[in-house]
C-alpha cells in the first residue's frame, strides 16, 4: 500500500461558544451604531474605512466575475441567483495533463457563499460553509489589477482547492466577536463563525457596556495613557505575524481583549537573518522596529502616529495624501531640529522639490506572500533600496523572538538558549524551530528536539497536546519510530481530537501492520476534520487493502465531497468501482 504520508502542522482546538446570527448593513456594524449618537463625526466618517468594512454578509460585499485557471484547467465565476450568491465551479472532460497519464471527468459543482472577508481596497474573498465546516473560496479578487486570481498558494496549483479551512485565528482580524471553533477541527463552529462583521468600535476601545450604560461616565479605556506594549497590542493584535506565531499554552488568541499585550498570549518569531519584514505584506511592526525613527523615538513613535484608525487616506487626492503624511514626518523631524518651518527648517531645506516623503523613504516592493500585490517598506530607509543596517540582526539562522527586538536584546546576537528571558521559553521557541522544519529546513530539527525535550521535562506541560504532537514528528522525521509513537500516544491523551498526532501515528502503526488501530485513528481523523484529506486517503488505501470494499468506497466519496477534484481520489474510486483495482477479501 502506497500512503498519502500526511504530516500537516494544525492550529491548536478550542472549544465551543454561544452565537447568535449575524446582522450587519454595509459599513455600518450594529455594535458601533450606539456609539454614533454621541461620536457622530467619527462614526460617519469610520464606516468608510477598509477596517469597518473587512467583512460583512456575502449579498453585500457582492463582486461579480470569473476566469478560467489555466493550471487546473477549472473556470470559477461568482454568481448572483435569486438572492443568493454562488461561486461555481467547471471542467470539460479531457485528458489529466498535470499527472501525465489518464483523463478527468467532468467537474461542475457550486458553493452558496455567506460572507465576504476583505474591504476590497486591496482584495476580497469569501466563505462557504459545508456541514458546519467553514471554508474560505479558493479565489481571489486583487483590487490593485482589478482580477480575480487563485488564493495566495494557489496560482500553480494543478488541482481545485476546495478545503481552506477558516479558523478564528483568521476571523478575528477580519471581524468582531469571532467565535471559537469546536474541539474536533478548527473551522467546525456551533453556529455563525462571528457576530459582526468588520471591525467595530469595541475591538480597539474595549468593553462599552458600563460606557453606555452611564451615559459616558464611565470612560473607555485610554489607549494613549496604556503602557506602550498594551496600547501597541490593539494594533499589534492582526499587524503582527512575523515568520512563526506560537500561541501560549492554554491560551487563545480569539480571547484577546483590548488592555492585554498580545505578547502574553503568543509569541512571535522571525529569522536573526531577516531584516524586519523584508518584502511580506504583513508584519511591518518588525520592520518599523529597525527604523532609525523608531530606534530614535522609542516608545513615543507608535502605529497612530502617522495611520488614523478613525479614517482612510483612499478617497484623498496624491496631493493630499502626501501633504497628510509629510504632516505627520515633519511633526518629529522638524521638532528634531528644534525650528518651526522658517526658511531654515529641515522641511525647507530637505529636498524642497519633492514634499512626498514616502517616496523616498518607504518606497514599495512586489510583497513576497500575498499574489499580485505591493508592501510599503517600513524600516524607512535613508537612502530608498538599502537596508537601515545598524539595526539589523546576525547574518544566521536562529529565530529570534520579536519581543527581543523590542528590548534590544537580540541586537548582538546570541544562541537560542538566551532568548528566553525575552519572553520565549524552550516550549515556544521549540516549537517554532519544529514550524521551520515542517517547512523542510534541517538545521531546526536539532535545536527543536532539544527545546521540546527540556520542556517536556518542565512541570505543567505534561498535557500539552502540541508539544508531545510535534515532538512527536520530529521524532518521525528522524526515524525514531518508538519514541514518536509515545508522543503521539501523549498528545491524543491529552487532546482526543488532535488528527495531526492521530494521523501521523496511524502511519507508525502501518508500518508495524497494526491495521485495525491505524484505520480506528484515520477513521477518526478524517470524521472530525475532513480538511485532512490526506488521512481520508490513507484510510481508503487501508480499508480496500484489508477487504473492505463499501468501506473503502464511502470513505472516497466523503474525500470528493469536500474535495471534488481530488485527483487520486477519483482515479481510486472509479478503479475499485470498474474492478481495475481489487479489494479483496481477507
Amino acid at each position: 500500500m502506497i500512503l498519502a504520508g500526511w504530516t500537516l502542522l494544525k492550529a491548536p482546538a478550542v472549544s465551543a461558544g454561544t452565537v447568535a446570527p449575524l446582522m450587519q448593513a454595509e459599513g455600518e456594524a450594529t455594535a458601533d451604531r450606539a456609539c454614533a449618537p454621541c461620536h457622530l463625526e467619527i462614526y460617519e466618517k469610520y464606516k468608510k474605512t477598509p477596517m469597518a468594512n473587512a467583512s460583512g454578509p456575502a449579498t453585500e460585499g457582492f463582486l461579480a466575475g470569473s476566469f478560467v485557471h489555466a493550471a487546473s484547467g477549472v473556470s470559477y465565476r461568482i454568481q448572483e441567483d435569486k438572492g443568493n450568491v454562488y461561486l461555481r465551479f467547471s471542467r470539460s472532460a479531457g485528458p489529466d495533463h498535470s499527472e501525465g497519464a489518464g483523463n478527468l471527468p467532468a467537474l461542475n459543482g457550486q458553493r452558496q457563499l455567506k460572507y465576504f472577508l476583505g474591504s476590497g481596497k486591496r482584495g476580497r474573498t469569501y466563505l462557504f460553509e459545508d456541514q458546519g465546516y467553514w471554508f474560505e473560496v479558493p479565489i481571489n479578487w486583487y483590487a490593485k489589477k482589478r482580477i480575480w486570481d487563485m488564493a495566495p498558494n494557489y496560482l500553480k496549483a494543478a488541482q481545485m482547492p476546495l478545503t481552506l479551512p477558516v479558523d478564528p485565528g483568521c476571523l478575528r482580524c477580519h471581524a468582531s466577536e469571532a467565535q471559537p471553533s469546536l474541539p474536533e477541527a478548527r473551522n467546525r463552529y456551533a453556529g455563525e463563525p462571528f457576530l459582526e462583521g468588520g471591525i467595530t468600535c469595541v475591538a480597539c476601545h474595549g468593553d462599552a457596556a458600563a460606557h453606555l450604560a452611564s451615559g459616558g461616565k464611565v470612560p473607555l479605556l485610554k489607549i494613549g495613557a496604556m503602557a506602550p506594549d498594551r496600547r501597541d497590542s490593539v494594533c499589534l493584535d492582526c499587524h503582527l505575524e512575523g515568520e512563526d506565531a506560537v500561541v501560549h499554552q492554554g491560551k487563545r488568541l480569539v480571547d484577546f481583549v483590548p488592555g492585554d499585550s498580545i505578547f502574553d498570549y503568543a509569541s512571535f518569531f522571525v529569522r536573526s537573518q531577516s531584516s524586519g519584514g523584508g518584502e511580506r505584506a504583513t508584519s511591518q511592526w518588525e520592520a518599523l522596529l529597525e527604523s532609525g525613527c523608531k530606534r530614535g523615538a522609542g516608545d513615543k513613535l507608535t502605529c497612530t502616529s502617522c495611520h488614523d484608525p478613525h479614517g482612510t487616506t483612499a478617497a484623498m487626492t496624491k496631493p493630499e495624501r502626501t501633504s497628510y503624511y509629510r504632516t505627520r514626518c515633519l511633526s518629529c523631524h522638524d521638532a528634531t531640529h528644534g525650528e518651526t518651518a522658517g526658511p531654515a527648517s529641515f522641511s525647507a531645506t530637505h529636498h524642497p522639490e519633492n514634499p512626498d516623503c514616502t517616496s523616498c523613504h518607504m518606497p514599495r516592493a512586489t510583497s513576497s506572500d500575498i499574489a499580485h500585490e505591493q508592501v510599503t517598506d517600513h524600516r524607512i530607509p535613508r537612502v530608498a533600496g538599502v537596508d537601515p543596517g545598524k539595526r539589523r540582526a546576525p547574518r544566521n539562522r536562529e529565530l529570534v523572538p520579536i519581543s527581543a527586538w523590542r528590548d534590544g536584546s537580540a541586537l548582538e546576537g546570541s544562541g537560542a538558549r538566551d532568548f528566553a528571558s525575552a519572553g520565549a521559553g524552550a516550549r515556544d521557541l521549540g516549537l517554532a524551530y519544529a514550524m521551520e522544519a515542517a517547512k523542510g529546513d534541517r538545521s531546526a530539527l536539532q535545536p527543536a528536539t532539544d527545546l521540546l525535550k527540556a520542556a517536556e521535562q518542565a512541570a505543567g506541560n505534561e498535557r500539552d497536546p502540541e508539544l508531545h504532537a510535534q515532538l512527536g514528528f520530529l521524532e518521525q522525521l528522524t526515524d525514531q519510530s518508538e519514541a514518536a509513537e509515545r508522543e503521539y500516544g501523549l498528545a491524543l491523551r491529552a487532546d482526543a481530537h488532535d488528527s495531526f498526532a492521530a494521523g501521523n501515528l496511524a502511519l507508525l502503526l502501518v508500518k508495524g501492520r497494526r491495521y485495525d488501530q491505524a484505520v480506528a485513528l484515520w477513521d477518526r481523523a478524517f470524521q472530525d476534520d475532513p480538511v485532512q484529506i490526506k488521512a481520508g486517503m490513507n484510510l481508503a488505501t487501508v480499508q480496500c487493502g484489508l477487504g473492505k470494499r463499501e468501506a473503502a468506497l464511502g470513505t472516497l466519496d466523503r474525500v470528493l465531497e469536500f474535495s471534488p477534484d481530488e485527483r487520486q481520489a477519483l482515479r481510486m474510486s472509479q478503479e475499485i468501482r470498474a474492478g481495475v483495482k481489487a479489494c479483496p477479501s481477507r
